[in-house]
């Protein structure tokens, strides 16, 4: 029996990462199987691990089409369609009325990118070599767009604290104002790094699929309504999970759901550090991370009033708190160009801190 053919021809080995993935999809019908015996704790795990696969077929479509597309169109479409996955389990779970989680996989998203994965990379990366090197200046620039986009998510919560009750009354159209302006900041920033300073941002990328144009709409659609099914039954069986592990909706929105819709990303960002090429493992983490804050947050707030569930982007103290502390962790690394696996477990100890306190949040 012969492997089964992989894009570009080549044959997929099941020890391949993306054959790894391709096996996971058997964990989609385990968890529709498990949903349709009753929600549950075991629903509840199926469903957020076949989040992982869903989410690697549906990034390795967007980047297929994005090639084909070319430099222009196709880097404007995997900006957009970067962090699909996550959106949609926050549409889904804001649809269901799980408003404190949506704004927990927010935080979690942003802490698990600077955090958890680019300390997973630099410590990988690092363990062979005394140091890596990487664009100093591109990296500082997705540090200082985070710093604006943390920024626009504290306000809400300093303008709460220094008015006090009377800040409840305009905290809605504060947020919807904050999130354009969000916006514009993420549309500037597609424009320095597809347009005026490309030339930063090049580089062939690795892995890429070549599917056709036919194949990848396909791939992209099939992954893309599996994963809206998928977060339907995972938002479901949140609540029993969440009453039989004696875990919290902020546990559960910063750590759990937040791992599992980056996982496959967080993968391939390990691997190309592990490869020595710590420069894509900078530009995974620091472009995920924007999409969250400055895309995929805002549009839940301009969203969210449709589905019945106003959304603002009033944090707590200690989700800003921890916002801050990964931004000031990633920027300390970012200054000098160069990074070695101590940093990288430095920055995984500030995540474990910050998962442990999360944990004890009542």
């Amino acid at each position: 029996m012969t492997a089964p053919s992989v894009p570009g021809g080549a044959r997929l080995s099941f020890r391949s990462p993306d054959g790894v993935f391709l096996v996971l999809l058997v964990l989609v019908p385990a968890a529709l199987v498990s949903a349709a015996g009753g929600a549950g704790t075991a629903t509840f795990i199926l469903a957020a691990l076949a989040i992982v696969p869903l989410a690697h077929w549906m990034g390795l479509a967007t980047e297929s089409l994005a090639h084909r597309l070319g430099a222009g169109l196709g880097g404007l479409m995997n900006a957009t369609f970067g962090n699909a996955a996550e959106l949609i389990i926050a549409l889904v779970a804001l649809r269901a009325g799980q408003t404190a989680v949506v704004k927990a996989s927010i935080t979690g998203s942003v802490l698990g990118n600077l955090l958890l994965v680019l300390g997973a990379a630099v410590l990988a990366g690092g363990l062979r070599r005394e140091r890596q090197v990487f664009n100093a200046t591109v990296a500082l620039s997705g540090v200082a767009l985070m710093y604006l986009a943390v920024t626009g998510l504290i306000i809400p919560d300093l303008f709460h604290l220094a008015l006090g009750r009377a800040a409840e009354a305009v905290m809605r159209p504060l947020s919807l104002a904050v999130s354009v302006v969000l916006l514009v900041l993420y549309g500037l920033s597609l424009l320095f790094s597809l347009g005026t300073h490309a030339q930063l941002f090049e580089g062939e990328a690795e892995g890429v699929p070549r599917w056709s144009l036919r194949k990848g709409v396909a791939v992209l659609l099939a992954a893309t309504l599996a994963t809206v099914v998928v977060a339907e039954v995972l938002v479901h069986a949140l609540e029993p999970a969440i009453a039989s592990l004696g875990l919290t909706p902020t546990f559960v929105g910063v750590v759990v759901i937040a791992v599992v819709g980056n996982a496959a990303e967080h993968s391939t960002a390990v691997l190309m550090a592990v490869r020595d090429r710590v420069e894509v493992a900078f530009s995974i983490c620091f472009e995920s991370s924007k999409q969250i804050a400055l895309l995929v947050a805002p549009v839940l707030v301009l969203v969210s009033g449709l589905l019945g569930h106003p959304l603002t982007l009033e944090f707590s103290h200690l989700e800003v708190l921890a916002l801050g502390i990964a931004t000031g962790a990633t920027t300390i690394i970012a200054l000098d160009g160069e990074s070695n696996w101590l940093e990288g477990a430095m920055l995984l100890g500030v995540y474990a801190l910050l998962a442990i306190v999360f944990f004890f949040v009542p």
